[in-house]
């Protein structure tokens, strides 16, 4: 059996095998998207939805105008706004529902997904494909040590958090005043 420090390094060569997969021309288009919106709607169920909400405050701190649907002070989309969808699958019921209702506002929708054939990528204005193994092991998929989503959800974040890094507005001293002080 492996020690704890050698399980953390095989899910980090597994994270780095998804990021070695992934399109530049996708990242930068997904960007340049983000940058673009008037304002960014972020979606995704379960840890998909929790990476989400991770990606959304970080866009917020970078001078973002950001909602998660589904919050109580989300408001209704419009033309000029951006729906990002996080759906490993792009497969679900509710995902294409989520996309169908954007579009019919006019908004545009950008998948992340490990899914290059998802119904929703079909429909959607942006692809962002993750090589990542998901909880339904779809022959496409990666092998991965790991339980459930979990590589698509790790690389999800990185990915994410780097597409932050490029795109991010002011300095780090201007992130930091949009930080929460009521904790």
């Amino acid at each position: 059996m492996s020690s704890f420090k050698e399980t953390a390094q095989m899910c980090m060569d597994e994270v780095q095998a998804v990021l070695d997969g992934v399109s530049e021309e996708e990242m930068k288009a997904f960007a340049i998207a983000l940058t673009e919106a008037n304002r960014i709607f972020v979606s995704g169920d379960g840890r998909s939805g929790l990476m989400g909400k991770a990606f959304a405050m970080r866009l917020m701190h970078a001078g973002y105008n950001v909602y998660v649907t589904g919050e109580t002070i989300t408001p209704s989309i419009d033309s000029g706004d951006l729906l990002v969808l996080i759906s490993g699958s792009g497969s679900s019921a509710s995902a294409y529902d989520f996309v169908e209702k954007t579009r019919e506002k006019d908004a545009s929708v950008a998948i992340v997904t490990t899914n290059r054939d998802a119904p929703v990528g079909e429909i959607s204005n942006h692809l962002f494909v993750l090589p990542a193994a998901t909880k339904y092991r779809k022959p496409h998929e990666p092998e991965t040590i790991q339980p459930l989503g979990n590589q698509f959800d790790q690389s999800v974040h990185i990915l994410l958090d780097a597409v932050i890094v490029h795109i991010g507005e002011g300095s780090y001293e201007d992130m930091g005043k949009r930080h929460t002080n009521l904790e």
